[in-house]
């Protein structure tokens, strides 16, 4: 298993949550306010120059209005193509 931000399924879950977040149309400043952390959490993150944790996926999601169960299904059941994780984001 490869433990880096580079990996192809860590940057499915990345773009997941991008398109959820455009999708709920918030930008990155309000996101990260919500969060209580300066937007440029959200744009590293984003950037896959830092990781997330559980934590911090539930988190997001929650604070998108997303169902974070629900999305983490979402990720897990869209296999392939980062595209084929951001068809259908969830709230």
């Amino acid at each position: 298993m490869q433990k880096t931000l580079k990996s192809a399924d860590y940057a499915r879950l990345i773009h997941l949550l991008v398109a959820v977040r455009k999708a709920a149309d918030v930008r990155q400043q309000a996101l990260a306010k919500k969060l209580g952390k300066p937007q440029s959490f959200v744009a590293k993150y984003e950037n896959g120059e830092r990781r997330l944790d559980l934590i911090e996926f539930v988190a997001i999601a929650r604070a998108l209005g997303a169902d974070p169960v629900k999305l983490f299904k979402d990720y897990v059941a869209a296999k392939g193509s980062p595209k084929a994780a951001s068809k259908r984001p969830t709230k």
